[in-house]
């Protein structure tokens, strides 16, 4: 198992985890100037080059149908997100003030759960589904419907049929009437996901990077997607914020983590990285409600409302996903769990 993934997919969690937290101070405690502090966003990107990368290196070499793909990718994903989006839907609906950016939609509620784009009840500048985060996993479900109608190509041509699509996609948006689709499907975020997919490729033939430019190129990624999240706008990500993403991923599999000690803790958040993501937001939603009813106020104390939300988050996923993942089998060496 290429162990450096599962430390990333941490990572990345942690950091959106961070930047939502922070947001919340913004909003609260207009005094603390939590702005200031306001990283973490990019934990996206790491995750749609990841997500490229891991689709090409589970189905390379292997014969797996579409029909085969879309259903593990839909019983991977679908489950806990339909819970959590259908149990959002019922607190908007009758406990509005517990959520700050939810309002009850029921049209808006039948999109999220589609995972289609839908300009978002609560704040009409924004396309979001109920559970705000989830706007990444309409961009994931829909480069896995484009990847799994890809498959049955050889592997020499899919990927530039891949490009071809997206590409095609791209232009068409920027072209039509505009509208909350052409609009969602117009960003070219979506080539982070290709980035990930020529990785992978590149990992499959052996193209790495030596050990000393892998470490090099990580350490790299890592500082300017810290700079350029401070000094580039979120229109600028796929790449300012992408390539940043695209020096990490290929610097963490071009080394040979097998001769470096295991994290146990961080590769276990690894494993709970997509159910923190998901339900990062309602742990945040409880510090706040938490905030209101406690002899102090931990919401004016940024370091320890931001460590509560890391931690808490953690031990939310971790939890979650312990109830709702069944045991799977041990991966095969060299690649990781689909």
């Amino acid at each position: 198992m290429l162990v450096q993934l599962q430390y990333l997919r941490a990572v990345a969690a942690l950091m959106v985890v961070y930047f939502h937290a922070i947001l919340q101070l913004a909003k609260v405690n207009p005094a603390a100037d939590a702005t200031a502090f306001l990283y973490g966003e990019t934990g996206v990107d790491i995750f749609f080059v990841l997500s490229g990368f891991v689709m090409w290196l589970t189905t390379s070499g292997r014969a797996i149908s579409s029909i085969d793909f879309a259903r593990r990718r839909i019983s991977r994903i679908v489950p806990l997100y339909w819970l959590a989006t259908l149990f959002s839907g019922v607190v908007a609906l009758i406990a509005p003030s517990l959520l700050k950016s939810t309002v009850f939609d029921l049209p808006h509620l039948l999109a999220s759960l589609l995972f289609l784009p839908w300009t978002n009840a609560a704040d009409p500048n924004t396309i979001t589904p109920v559970v705000v985060p989830g706007w990444t996993l309409n961009y994931e479900m829909f480069f896995y419907f484009v990847f799994a109608l890809l498959l049955p190509l050889s592997e020499t041509r899919r990927i530039p049929a891949m490009f071809a699509v997206f590409a095609v996609i791209l232009i068409a948006c920027r072209l039509l009437p505009e509208t909350t689709a052409t609009r969602f499907y117009g960003e070219p975020i979506m080539l982070e996901f290709l980035a990930g997919v020529v990785l992978g490729w590149l990992y499959g033939q052996k193209v790495l990077l030596p050990n000393r430019w892998a470490w090099a190129a990580l350490a790299t990624g890592f500082v300017f997607l810290f700079v350029n999240e401070a000094l580039m706008p979120p229109e600028s990500r796929f790449y300012a914020w992408g390539i940043p993403a695209i020096f990490i991923i290929y610097g963490a599999v071009s080394i040979d983590f097998s001769r470096l000690p295991v994290l146990g803790w961080l590769h276990y958040l690894g494993d709970c990285s997509y159910s923190i993501y998901i339900t990062h937001a309602f742990t945040l939603a409880f510090l706040r409600v938490a905030s209101d009813r406690l002899p102090i106020s931990i919401l004016q104390q940024p370091l320890l409302f931001v460590i509560l939300s890391l931690v808490l988050s953690s031990i939310g996923g971790a939890i979650v996903h312990e109830i709702t993942t069944p045991r799977r089998k041990v991966a095969v060496a060299g690649r990781p769990p689909a």
